[in-house]
């Protein structure tokens, strides 16, 4: 079977995400026989066109972002549209799966594949396709409960305050007219995920997890000793990472850090993450809660170093304060037997099982992210336990392969 990948940023140019999400797809897709090609954009011109990724043919599409009319250049992207159009009429592929193209390939993508024939399958990794940031408006920063079920719909009253001048109110109306034309199957990669989008008037999603090839997150002993050595670190760290932001949670992991200190003095948070504005932030905010010694800070980290970084682990941390689809270092945490701590909002509780493989927590509830993390650093057997429980059920459920069969069906119908 022929099939086009369509993704705004794909390795090497992006690692993380729903690139990295679409590079797994991609890989495993070649194993299993099928002919796949990808499509993605690139913001210097010179880096644009064809290459070969690990036996995968790339096209590197030109194309720019103006976050000024970006509500409207999602939409259709005449340039990005134009060279999507060529590879389609060069490729001919049976099936176009597009991924996140809200940014630089545009919907507009989508309709120039279902017009070449091709069956047209279209997975959600985010909000983007109602909402036009990170989704927190449903969260009331006083409530620190953890619900079973939140209301996501998003108004466009609270987009336009928020978007102002930005704002497009026929965006999300194309969006989904785009999206019932043009796809013929459209997947989430969470049920959080499918009840925001059927919450704003997206329907008829089926959920297909990200998945994990757990054999690729095995313990070597030389390399993750090495690693520990290299960053000086003890028996109870907190894994932390991810893009350095606010909305990531990292505020409340630092208050979290001075506090369980306070009980575990060793504790250290190891943060992955690029050493940029918002990391000088977060460092500034460590030394105003004199928890700077406590933090190590290795810098963005990818393949074996990231790999190494989880098990020097005790503990994983996820406390994002938006909408989280699915994270990732859920998967990751797992497939090293690492336990989680993670936050109520989004897709967590569907691989995180509170009290048996880790706690669900509502990150603005300090003392309760305390309380979890410290049950799990002062009892090294729970942590293992769970851990276990983790990686017997990322093994069963979340496996890189039961991900590829389903959308293999996907294709075929």
């Amino acid at each position: 079977m022929r099939i086009l990948i369509l993704q705004d940023d794909f390795p090497p140019n992006h690692i993380g995400g729903s690139g990295s999400v679409a590079y797994l797809l991609a890989q495993a897709l070649k194993r299993h026989g099928h002919n796949v090609e990808v499509v993605t954009a690139v913001q210097d011109a010179a880096s644009a066109g064809a290459t070969m990724l690990n036996g995968i043919r790339v096209h590197r599409i030109y194309a720019t972002f103006s976050r000024r009319f970006g509500a409207y250049k999602a939409l259709w992207n005449t340039t990005a549209v134009r060279e999507v159009k060529k590879i389609l009429a060069e490729f001919k592929p049976e099936v176009v799966h597009a991924h996140s193209v809200n940014g630089y390939l545009s919907y507009g993508a989508l309709v120039a594949a279902k017009r070449s024939g091709a069956r047209v399958v279209f997975t959600a990794h985010d909000v983007m396709t109602f909402n036009y940031s990170k989704l927190v408006e449903f969260i009331d920063t006083q409530d620190l409960a953890v619900h079973d079920k939140y209301n996501y719909r998003v108004s466009p009253w609270y987009q336009f305050r928020q978007m102002r001048f930005r704002y497009n109110p026929l965006r999300n109306m194309i969006i989904r007219f785009i999206l019932r034309r043009y796809v013929d199957r459209m997947t989430a990669v969470s049920d959080a995920l499918r009840q925001a989008l059927e919450d704003n008037g997206i329907k008829d999603v089926r959920v297909v997890h990200n998945g994990i090839d757990v054999e690729d997150w095995v313990a070597i002993p030389g390399r993750d000793n090495a690693f520990k050595e290299r960053y000086q670190l003890g028996d109870t760290v907190i894994l932390f990472g991810g893009r350095i932001s606010g909305i990531k949670g990292t505020d409340k992991m630092l208050e979290a850090i001075a506090a369980i200190r306070k009980d575990i003095p060793g504790v250290q948070l190891l943060v992955i993450g690029h050493h940029d504005d918002m990391f000088k932030r977060m460092q500034k905010r460590a030394e105003k809660l004199r928890v700077a010694s406590a933090t190590v800070a290795p810098g963005w980290l990818a393949g074996d170093s990231l790999k190494a970084a989880y098990h020097a682990s005790t503990v994983v941390a996820v406390p994002t304060l938006s909408f989280d689809s699915f994270p990732t270092m859920n998967l990751e945490a797992f497939a090293c037997k690492k336990p989680v701590v993670a936050t109520c909002f989004g897709g967590s509780r569907e691989i995180v099982e509170d009290g048996i493989s880790g706690y669900i927590v509502n990150p603005y509830n300090v003392p309760m992210l305390v309380e979890k993390l410290s049950a799990l650093l002062n009892d090294p057997k729970k942590a293992a336990d769970f851990g276990q429980k983790g990686y017997e059920r990322v093994t069963k459920e979340f496996c890189l392969e039961k991900q590829i069969s389903q959308f293999e069906e996907i294709y075929r119908i």
